[in-house]
């Protein structure tokens, strides 16, 4: 399904609060504080087809950040991560998917009016659909133009940014809008002090001089699970990696550039504001880094960190319905 402007229709089932209910009836109140003020977080996962059936990439450290992005709010879920595993697991069967997206929700129902979340209920929901690259298949080969945002990135104590939280997410829109209206495909974001943050909803990379460097994580990015991924990756195949402070002009000065991200995967930046990255497409250590990913990802490599994590039908089943 294509990318990540594009109208979908989702799966027939939506997991909620220890039931399947059918798409469309899985709505909120347009006065929950869900709706009112933001008041929701939610992981990313995707599930991958392999040569052993559907398997989910990462679930369990997915999960764990779900969890402290609600603790974080409050709004911690009476479901344990057990019980949301069973949730995604059944969900990927009953919803008789071989490959999707899944989105795991946690978010504050109808019940106050005002501020105080008190009487308004904690409701937790697991959709899932099938998604291609985010960015379209073509840009994992080709890269993207992306241009660098007049909005920065939250300092630390405004929105806790290593909550994935939906309020974060506005920021992230009005850093797309502005890409696109300059023509460009995506948005990198810099934090308050000017130095390089992130993408709109994806960590960044860059390679110079044969080593890959990320920014360091100063409180104004998410800590990517998908970054994480990536610098195991790179350290094994060899490749020295390095968290540093990251200055715009350093972007353009990238041998390559590339997102990373669970939608975007490993995503090549062809182009920054304009200026051609390296030879304007996806450079060696990024096509390197990014088949390694893909590999792993889809059980045709080895796993050496146990990551992916396979779907067992009947198990699944009878854990969760």
């Amino acid at each position: 399904m294509g990318g990540p402007n594009k109208a979908f229709e989702g799966s027939p089932w939506i997991w909620k609060d220890g039931e399947f209910v059918r798409w469309k009836d899985a709505n909120v109140h347009v006065l929950s504080l869900a709706v009112q003020f933001a008041a929701s977080v939610f992981e990313g996962v995707r599930c991958y087809e392999t040569p052993r059936g559907p398997a989910v990439f990462r679930l369990q450290d997915h999960l764990r950040r779900l969890m402290a992005s609600s603790r974080t709010y409050r709004m911690q879920p009476t479901h344990t991560i057990e019980a949301l595993t069973s949730a995604v697991m059944a969900g990927i069967v009953k919803n008789e998917l071989t490959s999707c997206y899944v989105r795991p929700m946690v978010l504050r129902g109808y019940g106050s009016a005002g501020m105080n979340p008190e009487f308004s209920p904690i409701e937790t929901y697991v959709p899932m659909w099938p998604w291609g690259a985010y960015l379209g298949e073509e840009a994992l080969q080709r890269g993207v133009d992306v241009g660098v945002s007049s909005w920065n990135r939250p300092t630390p104590n405004t929105l806790p940014s290593g909550a994935k939280s939906a309020g974060n997410y506005m920021i992230s829109q009005l850093m797309v809008l502005e890409a696109m209206s300059h023509g460009y495909a995506e948005a990198i974001g810099l934090g308050p002090s000017g130095l390089v943050s992130e993408g709109s909803g994806q960590n960044l990379f860059m390679v110079l001089d044969g080593e890959v460097i990320t920014p360091i994580l100063d409180g104004t990015s998410l800590s990517g699970i998908t970054r994480h991924s990536v610098m195991r990756i790179a350290e094994e195949l060899g490749l020295t990696v390095r968290e540093q402070l990251v200055t715009r002009e350093m972007l353009y000065a990238a041998d390559e550039l590339f997102f990373t991200g669970t939608a975007t995967e490993v995503t090549p930046i062809r182009s920054v504001d304009g200026l051609e990255i390296g030879e304007g497409g996806r450079g060696p250590v990024t096509e390197l880094i990014q088949t390694r990913y893909l590999e792993l990802a889809t059980g045709a490599g080895p796993d050496p960190w146990g990551w992916v994590e396979y779907v067992e039908a009947p198990k699944a089943v009878a854990a969760a319905l």
